[in-house]
This record gives structure tokens, sequence and C-alpha cells, in this order.
């Protein structure tokens, strides 16, 4: 057949698929072609439509940067990622929950020892964080490592601004031999995801906020052990019940605890008040699902 109807049209181009020698590509394909033709049927797409969607998704491609990943905002907002992360690395596994990626993690961190300030010069109430890296049964992980990034006090990430080429509130820190960690940085606040794109226009459009409610992002891995990219929600913040990427968990809402000035934790001199907050981190063995 050369000429196709409104509905013989799918089953020929998956029937195109039928010499891929990639059985997992054939599927997902197969599959993608399906959903997509049965939407544009089920909504009637028009020619205007369409070519929004195209002028849409090029201009997302073309927002982003090595800095900013326009697209990861896109699935992130759609609820798309939080799906992925969901199926892939469900609750009952025995490991800390798995949340989104977003748009601002930055590759090559510096190494940092134990106790640094990964806020030196960051604008935002000081914070002081610890707690240990665990197996699933609860043993301690030597020589975990934490690779940590997050905004400031305002909720700005460091490539968002104005004139900063460096890295900011970001590191890496491994666990000493009994699984413990403890660092220094700020405590986060809600801010918004970018919105001057193409899918800040989305969200305008959807009638929707943008904010994320405070948190802290870490990787955490450890040999044998499946990484999990998570973050630590601060419980009370605001947006924690309409996280704009969906990306809210309960079990990752921590407590942080106000202090005077005065002596902090390691013997640290603070002239300000302070925050203190403890987490554990379990991760799952390789090979033991």
């Amino acid at each position: 057949m050369r000429e196709f109807n409104e509905q013989s049209i799918t089953q020929a181009v998956i029937d195109r698929l039928s010499q891929s020698d990639d059985p997992r590509f054939k599927r997902v394909l197969t599959s993608l072609v399906t959903h997509l033709h049965d939407f544009v049927r089920d909504v009637r797409l028009t020619e205007a439509e369409w070519l929004a969607a195209i002028e849409f998704l090029t201009d997302v491609g073309q927002t982003c940067t090595p800095k900013r990943q326009e697209f990861i905002l896109l699935s992130d907002t759609l609820g798309v990622s939080v799906l992925v992360i969901t199926l892939n690395h469900p609750a009952d596994s025995g490991s800390a929950e798995s949340t989104v990626l977003g748009p601002f993690y930055w590759q090559g961190a510096p190494d940092l020892s134990r106790g640094s300030n990964l806020a030196e010069g960051v604008k935002g109430e000081p914070t002081f964080y610890s707690g240990r890296v665990l197996s699933a049964a609860g043993g301690p992980l030597a020589n975990a490592l934490l690779d940590i990034w997050s905004g400031d006090g305002d909720g700005d990430y460091d490539m968002q601004i104005p004139g900063e080429t460096g890295m900011k509130a970001r590191g890496k820190i491994r666990t000493d031999a009994e699984g413990r960690y403890w660092f220094r940085s700020i405590r986060p606040t809600f801010y918004p995801v970018p919105t001057d794109g193409p899918v800040g226009r989305m969200l305008r459009k959807m009638g929707r906020h943008p904010y994320r409610p405070g948190h802290i992002h870490m990787i955490v891995s450890a040999e044998g052990h499946h990484p999990v990219t998570t973050h630590l929600f601060v419980a009370g913040s605001q947006y924690l019940d309409s996280d704009a990427v969906f990306g809210m968990k309960e079990s990752l809402v921590a407590q942080f605890d106000r202090h005077s000035p005065g002596v902090g934790p390691g013997g640290v001199r603070m002239d300000v008040p302070y925050y203190t907050v403890k987490y554990d981190f379990r991760l799952r063995p390789v090979g033991g699902e």
C-alpha cells in the first residue's frame, strides 16, 4: 500500500520497524507511535496546533545550554521525571527515596573534607548537616560519596546569578569508616523554577505556580550499591503540598532545628543563629533486589 488513511498510517509506521535488531528500541518506538497517533486522533490536532508544538519543542531545545537543561525542566513540570523515578526506584526497595535531578546539576563539584562549609560566601542561614550512609540492612557504608548542591538563601543557584562563573554551594563529601558524614551549608528556601523560557510560558498558560519547596540536592553512592538521586526538604517549607515538579516525598522531609548564636557542632563558633539537621540514607545493594 502506498497511500494511508487516518487509521492505517499508524500500523504502516510500526511496520517500518520490522528490520530493527534492537528489541527494546522496537518496543518503545512501537508504543510511542501508537500513543502519539492516538493522541492526534483523540484531540483532532489542527495544523496550527501541530506547528505550535514543533515551535515550542524547538524553543525548548534552543534554550538549553551547558548550564541549563530546559528539556529536563519540561519533563519535571509535566510529571514525567518523577514517574520514571517512581517506576525505577520503588519506595519499598529499602533505599532512601529518589526524586528529580532537576535542571541545575553541575558535574565536577570539588572534593571537600568532612566538616567543610560548602556555602562559603553564599547568602543564607548557616546549617550543619550530619547523618550516616547505611546499607539497606543498616550496616555503615564507609567512603560513600555525597555529591551535594543547592541554591542560596534567596533560592538562586550559582548558574542563575549574573556574572557568577564559579561553583557555589556545591561539593562532594565522603563518609568515614562508620558511614558518618557532616558538612555545613545553608538552610534552603523555596524558589521558582526558571520561568523566562518556553516552560515558564507553558506554566503560565496552565495557570500553575512555578515554586518548589525548600530543599538541598544529593546524589548518594557507595561501591556495590545502587546510587540514589534525592533531596532533603525543609519541614514546614511553603509549597510542600504543591511542588511544581511533583518531586516532594514525605520520607525526605527533614526537621531543621534553630539554635541561638554560640558554639555549634564541631566546636565552630557561630555569631548568628544557625540550624542543624540529621538524616540517614540507606542504599540498596547491587544484585540484592
